[in-house]
């Protein structure tokens, strides 16, 4: 069990460490469906769409904005390898602090 997942949490830093560097630059789904309804001339964004508050969210500054660390372009292999990290830190807590527990008599 213990190779078990050693393995999975190498592919995992892996895909999301060196993988997303291949990754297509377009916009997924979620950043279309946020430009829906504005245009892009000479890097501004006009007409009304959500997308062009962002910078303006609460969030924008957070340090894995824009799947980036801090905001710096070429750290999307850093930003992926600690939400792996933070993932897994998360839920290996929550199942340690559910787990079952021997009842004691």
């Amino acid at each position: 069990m213990k190779k078990f997942f050693l393995g999975f949490l190498f592919a995992a830093l892996v895909v999301a460490g060196a993988v997303s560097y291949f990754a297509d630059s377009n916009p997924d789904g979620l950043d279309h469906a946020t430009m829906q309804g504005c245009e892009v001339i000479d890097d501004q964004l006009t007409g009304s769409c959500i997308a062009k508050n962002a910078e303006d969210h609460k969030l924008a500054d957070s340090p894995l904005a824009d799947y980036t660390v801090g905001g710096s372009d070429g750290s999307t292999g850093l930003a992926g390898v600690l939400g792996v990290g933070i993932t897994l830190a998360v839920a290996g807590g929550l199942f340690w602090a559910l787990r079952k527990r021997p009842v004691k008599t």
